[in-house]
C-alpha cells in the first residue's frame, strides 16, 4: 500500500515543478508500474496458494477481520473419546500398597497401582484392583480423585485371575464405573486406558489405541519356578500401559469399562502390547471375592506339580512310570478328608486324565477343573501307581484357602 502512494504522491510533485516533463514521468510511471505487476504476480498466482488480485484499499478491512478471530471462531475440542473420558475419570483412583518395615528389615515404603471404583452402596464403595497390586500389603489406601487418601479393606483376592476387591468409606466418592460387555469387542475399534502410570505424579493419564486382540492366552508362572501354572485370558491392546497402570481402566468409547488393565510385555523389541483382564471375566469373579472373600471353585484337595518338573531320572527310578509316559502331574500331598483322600489317591501317584481329557501339565489341570466342573460334580482321574494305570472317581468339594 506504501508503495502505490509514495508513488502517487512522487508524481504530483514532478507534474507541478515541470509540466513540461510530463511525458517523461508518464513513460517512467508505466515502466515502473510494468515492473510491479510483474514481481507481484508469482505472490499472486494461483498455483501459489493466492486466488484473486484484490483491491489493495480491501486489505486493511481484511486484515481487522483477521486480527480478530477470537472473537468471532469458536472452535469445540468436544470428542467422543473426551466425553468417554470424563464419565470414567473419577472412578479411576491410585491403590497404595504399605510395606510395613519391622526391626530385623530396614525394607518397607509403597508400591502405586490403579484401581477402579465399580459401585456405592450407602457409605460404602468398592473397588476392583490386581492381585499383584495389593500383594504383600501390611494396609492398602486408595487416593481419589480429589487428592484425598483413604484406608482400604481388602475383601479378597485371586491370584489366577489377577483380581482384587477393596472396600473404602464412600464420602469422597462421586462416582462408580459402568462395566460393558467384552464378548461384543471387534479387533480395530477403539480402546482407551486410564490410570496412574509411574505413580500418583501422573495420576489418571489417558492413552488411546485399539483393541488389537480380543482372545489372547498369556501363560503365567505364579509361583516363581519358571514353569507356566496358568494361562490368562486377556484382551491385547496398543493403548500404552505402563507400570503403575495396573488395576486402571480399560474403557471403549461409550464410557463404559471392558477390561481391568494388567500386564505388558516389557522388552526392548516390542511394542504396543499390552494386556487388560475382559471384563465379562472379571464379573463373576468380582462379584465372588466382594461376597465370599475368595473364588468360589472346586476342588481335589491335592497338592501338585508338573511331570516337566522334575528330572527324567526321576520318572522312572522314583515313580516306576512306563517308558511311554512322557507327560502328566504327579501328587506331592493329599489333603486328609479331601475329595482326593476319599477316592484313595496318594502321594507319587500321577494324574494323567481327567474324565476324558489328557492332563499333561498342572495348567491343563487346573483349567478343566475350574472351567469345566462345578462344586459337587462327579469327576474320574485316571492315573499311574506303580506303573499300572489306574482310575478312580471323585466328589469334587468346593476349594478352601
Amino acid at each position: 500500500m506504501g508503495y502505490y502512494d509514495e508513488h502517487y504522491s512522487n508524481e504530483r510533485r514532478s507534474e507541478q515543478r515541470n509540466r513540461k516533463g510530463i511525458g517523461l514521468s508518464a513513460f517512467v510511471g508505466a515502466v515502473v508500474g510494468g515492473l510491479v505487476v510483474l514481481l507481484a504476480q508469482p505472490l499472486l498466482s494461483p498455483d501459489q496458494g493466492g486466488s484473486e488480485v484484490a483491491d489493495p484499499t480491501t486489505v486493511p478491512i481484511e486484515t481487522e477481520q483477521l486480527v480478530g478471530v477470537d472473537e468471532s471462531v469458536n472452535v469445540s475440542v468436544n470428542s467422543d473419546i473426551t466425553e468417554a473420558v470424563e464419565m470414567v475419570s473419577d472412578a479411576v483412583v491410585g491403590v497404595i500398597n504399605l510395606q510395613q518395615s519391622n526391626f530385623w528389615s530396614e525394607a518397607g515404603g509403597e508400591g502405586t497401582g490403579s484401581g477402579v471404583i465399580y459401585k456405592v452402596d450407602g457409605d460404602r464403595a468398592f473397588v476392583v484392583t490386581n492381585h499383584h497390586v495389593i500383594e504383600g500389603a501390611s494396609q492398602v489406601e486408595v487416593s481419589l480423585s480429589d487428592g484425598s487418601r483413604v484406608e482400604a479393606e481388602v475383601l479378597g483376592a485371586d491370584i489366577f485371575t489377577d483380581l482384587a476387591v477393596l472396600e473404602i468409606e464412600s464420602e469422597n466418592v462421586t462416582t462408580s464405573a459402568e462395566f460393558g460387555n467384552s464378548e461384543l469387542l471387534r479387533v480395530g475399534e477403539p480402546a482407551i486406558a486410564i490410570g496412574n502410570p509411574l505413580g500418583l505424579e501422573f495420576s489418571r493419564s489417558v492413552t488411546q489405541g485399539i483393541i488389537s486382540a480380543t482372545e489372547r492366552s498369556i501363560p503365567v508362572d505364579l509361583s516363581g519356578n519358571r514353569q507356566v501354572d496358568w494361562h490368562a485370558e486377556v484382551i491385547q491392546t496398543d493403548a500404552a500401559i505402563n507400570p503403575g497402570n495396573s488395576g486402571g481402566a480399560l474403557i471403549n468409547i461409550q464410557g463404559q469399562v471392558i477390561g481391568i488393565n494388567s500386564m505388558k510385555i516389557a522388552r526392548s523389541s516390542v511394542e504396543g502390547i499390552g494386556f487388560a483382564i475382559p471384563s465379562s471375566l472379571a464379573i463373576p469373579i468380582i462379584n465372588d471375592l466382594e461376597r465370599f472373600g475368595e473364588v468360589q471353585r472346586p476342588q481335589m484337595g491335592v497338592g501338585i506339580r508338573s511331570l516337566s518338573e522334575i528330572p527324567s531320572y526321576h520318572w522312572q527310578q522314583t515313580l516306576n512310570l512306563p517308558d511311554d509316559v512322557k507327560a502328566g502331574v504327579f501328587i506331592m500331598s493329599v489333603s486328609p478328608m479331601s475329595p482326593a483322600d476319599h477316592a484313595g489317591l496318594d502321594e507319587y501317584d500321577v494324574i494323567v486324565g481327567l474324565d476324558d481329557n489328557e492332563i499333561k501339565d498342572s495348567h491343563d489341570l487346573r483349567k478343566y477343573l475350574y472351567t469345566e466342573k462345578s462344586t459337587g460334580d462327579q469327576m474320574e482321574v485316571s492315573f499311574y501307581r506303580d506303573g499300572q494305570k489306574q482310575t478312580v472317581t471323585l466328589e469334587l468339594t468346593e476349594e478352601t484357602y
